[in-house]
Formats: structure tokens, C-alpha cells, sequence
């Protein structure tokens, strides 16, 4: 498809981890820039995106909320896939009219949008009918490592990243195969991602981590960690041992 030069541009816009300040210089230019500011939120509840960027919205911007219609699983996995795609489509067609118009749009997206954000499904439904610039940001695996200072990776060291959705098999070879791991979507999977931890074997450097760079802030060993769930914004760190022998 082409892009039209009349239309406006989407930006996705990272606006890092949850602390204001690590909201990048370019963030807050392509916010002031912009006429419409769009963001993520679930049913009755404040957007975590907004509420990094609040200081910086002003009379001039015109908000625009998505609502995801679920943000776990309580239907069926497929059904469940349905309704996301359904609203991103739906989501997708809505900024459109207004880049139609020939407006920006920034699209607000906590951490980074490319980096397990759910700008990246707008951005593949839009990119090819119109500009569209991505605006990276401090993404949660690096805040949690900084919180903790504990190094995530040296020299020629096997960095992963992966997700608490995944299998308890698939879990542990993943990491017992990194030389240091951060582990995202803990929420619900608390007590499967522990025991990954403790079967790789690493579980005496593995470290808790719920809320970086915010008030709310909580960091504990994760074999001190005692219940069945965790926060949406939570993750595991597991630094590189041999930065910490260096």
C-alpha cells in the first residue's frame, strides 16, 4: 500500500518503566508536537502510560482511550485471541480517521512500543498506509537490572529474555541455557516461574522485582518471595554471575 503525504503521522511513543524522568527528550517533543495523544488502558482503570506523561499533556491535546474489551484469559485461548484482534483492528481503524484528517497522533505505550507493546499491533496494521515513527523507550528488563544494580550482561555472555505464558519445561531450558535472564508476564505465573528458576539452578541469584522505578517499587529475593500472583508490572532478574565474580 502507499502512503499518503497529505495524512498525519503515528507516532508510538515509549515512555519507559513508570518513572516521569526517564521519559526521553524526543518522548516529550513528539508529545508536545502532537494534537492527539492515544493510549491503552483496561475498563475503570487509569492508563500506566498516561499517568508517566501527565505532566506534559495540555489543554490542546485531544485524548483518545482504547479499552481492551479483556486483559487476561477468562474465555477461551482462542476466543480470547478474537477479542484482541477484533480491538486492535478496531483500534487501528480509529486513529486512522484521524491521520485521515491529516492530525498526528502519539500513541503512549509503557516501556518500549516494539518491546512486548501493544503499539506493535497497531503498528503493523498501519505502517504501510502511513508515516510512522517509532520512538524507543527504557524498557522494564533494563529498570529492573539499574534497581537492583545488578549487571545483566558481560563480555561475550548469553542475555534472555522470555515469558512467564511459556510451558514449565520450555522455562527452565531457557534459562539454565542464558548466561543471565530477566523474566516478563510473572503475574499469575509466580509459582511456575520460581520453580523454573529453582530447576536451572539459579535460584540463589535470582532476584524479584515489581514496579521499577516507581513508588510502588518492591524488590526482594525470589526465594523470598511467598504467594501465588504477582502484579502485572512485575518481572524476574537473574544477573550475569560472571560479571558479579569480575
Amino acid at each position: 500500500m502507499t502512503q499518503r503525504p497529505e495524512a498525519g503521522r503515528c507516532f508510538g511513543v515509549g515512555v519507559g518503566p513508570g518513572d516521569p524522568e526517564l521519559v526521553t527528550v524526543k518522548a516529550v517533543r513528539v508529545l508536545e508536537e502532537c494534537s492527539v495523544v492515544a493510549y491503552f488502558c483496561a475498563t475503570r482503570r487509569e492508563s500506566n502510560a498516561r499517568r508517566v506523561v501527565q505532566q506534559y499533556l495540555r489543554a490542546h491535546h485531544t485524548e483518545m482511550r482504547l479499552v481492551y474489551p479483556v486483559t487476561t484469559e477468562p474465555v477461551a485461548p482462542d476466543k480470547y485471541e478474537t477479542l484482541l484482534a477484533d480491538f486492535y483492528d478496531e483500534s487501528a481503524k480509529r486513529i486512522a480517521e484521524v491521520l485521515d484528517a491529516g492530525v498526528d497522533v502519539a500513541v503512549l505505550c509503557e516501556g518500549d512500543p516494539l518491546f512486548y507493546g501493544s503499539y506493535m499491533y497497531l503498528h503493523t496494521r498501519l505502517h504501510d498506509s502511513y508515516a510512522s515513527v517509532v520512538v524507543p523507550g527504557v524498557s522494564s528488563p533494563f529498570a529492573g537490572g539499574a534497581v537492583l544494580g545488578a549487571p545483566l550482561a558481560s563480555r561475550n555472555e548469553v542475555f534472555s529474555v522470555l515469558s512467564g505464558v511459556l510451558p514449565a519445561d520450555e522455562l527452565v531450558a531457557g534459562i539454565a541455557a542464558a548466561d543471565a535472564a530477566v523474566v516478563m508476564k510473572v503475574g499469575r505465573n509466580l509459582e511456575k516461574v520460581r520453580d523454573a528458576v529453582a530447576r536451572a539452578g539459579v535460584l540463589d541469584r535470582a532476584s524479584y522485582v515489581e514496579w521499577a522505578t516507581t513508588p510502588r517499587q518492591r524488590t526482594m529475593p525470589l526465594a523470598e518471595v511467598d504467594g501465588r500472583s504477582a502484579p502485572y508490572f512485575s518481572m524476574v532478574v537473574i544477573p550475569s554471575a560472571g560479571a558479579l565474580r569480575r
